[in-house]
């Protein structure tokens, strides 16, 4: 008997999605993700501003994070699924986020350069109704080569370091400094899609 592949929304129609979940989150990367996933979506902003994180605290601090975004978008839309998610970069026990300005960026990769760091994401997903949240938090291994100051005002200049964690993306011109990753390489993006299609399952 021939097995006939099924369309990508037969696909997440298995895993019980079968209309347009709610991503609450800005991210561009994620959003591309999804769509070349092909999981139906539309973005709501949490509108909840970016703090500092202060010490590494094994990721409870970021779980929730993801929590109380989701949280605040499903609370309008309790019938809906909500997607959200948000990732650090941690060497040794510094996490560094978000850059606020270039020289924070600069400051970031020239503590990244010739040394390896970690990538936590922590997802938290919303099934629809009032089912609370089902969470994970991953993680991924990144060594990046040594950098010379030309190559870091170079992409500096690019603008790519402004809105990522630990101030590059690897998705981008940032992957030409990573020498080794060891994990999942969509973690890195923003969005481990393995664990994903775990907790919607689950």
């Amino acid at each position: 008997m021939s097995i006939i592949n099924p369309s990508v929304r037969e696909l997440w129609a298995v895993a019980g999605i079968n209309g347009p979940i709610i991503l609450a989150s800005t991210s561009p990367r994620r959003a591309e993700i999804l769509q070349s996933l092909g999981l139906p979506f539309e973005v709501i902003p949490p509108g909840i501003e970016e703090r500092d994180y202060g010490d590494w605290d094994d990721g409870e601090l970021l779980r929730r994070q993801a929590v109380e975004k989701g949280g605040a978008v499903k609370s309008k839309h309790r019938s809906r699924a909500v997607l959200a998610a948000d990732t650090v970069v941690v060497l040794e026990a510094q996490v560094l986020g978000k850059p606020t300005d270039l020289d924070q960026a600069a400051r970031m990769l020239k503590l990244l350069s010739g040394r390896a760091h970690r990538v936590f994401t922590a997802v938290a997903w919303f099934p629809p109704g009032n089912l609370g949240s089902r969470t994970a938090v991953v993680e991924t291994e990144v060594a990046f080569r040594k950098l010379k100051s030309q190559e870091i005002d170079a992409y500096l200049a690019t603008g790519e370091p402004l809105d990522k964690a630990g101030a590059y993306g690897i998705q981008g011109t940032g992957g030409l400094w990573v020498s080794s990753l060891h994990g999942c390489y969509f973690n890195v993006v923003g969005l481990p899609v393995s664990i994903l299609w775990d907790l919607i399952k689950s």
